[in-house]
């Protein structure tokens, strides 16, 4: 049990972490960040949606409880990073399209190895107790 909570928290930060500097970066409007949203075919004015959701996602990850709200974190990560691979190979980007898949990769191994305290049927079952 012990491997599957350390699996949890690694994987977890992982993804906070990348979803945290991309939301920061997106929120900051960096000249960077900007210019690959433009090259993607994305306005500017979408850079403050994603950040905004990434920076609220990684808020509900993080926190305790909130079971209902993680499974829709976890589901709008999901979206963001299918949507990003796709973006890059519509863009032309070849390999690069599936550098989120690493993301993506650690966001369904944080969904799997979540403690039962984090998961929504488990909070769902205590309050109805």
């Amino acid at each position: 049990m012990r491997g599957r909570t350390i699996t949890y928290w690694i994987t977890t930060a992982l993804v906070a972490f990348v979803m945290g500097i991309s939301g920061g970066l997106a929120l900051s409007h960096s000249p960077s960040y900007m210019t690959a949203l433009s090259h993607l075919g994305y306005p500017a004015y979408f850079s403050n949606l994603l950040g905004l959701g990434k920076i609220a996602g990684v808020c509900v990850l993080l926190a305790p409880g909130l079971g209902r709200m993680k499974e829709w974190a976890y589901a709008a990560f999901g979206i963001v990073v299918l949507s990003a691979c796709y973006s890059h190979l519509s863009s032309g980007d070849g390999l690069m399209a599936l550098e989120p898949l690493a993301t993506g990769t650690a966001l369904v191994i944080s969904y799997a190895m979540r403690p039962a305290g984090r998961r929504f049927a488990a909070v769902h079952a205590q309050a109805s107790a």
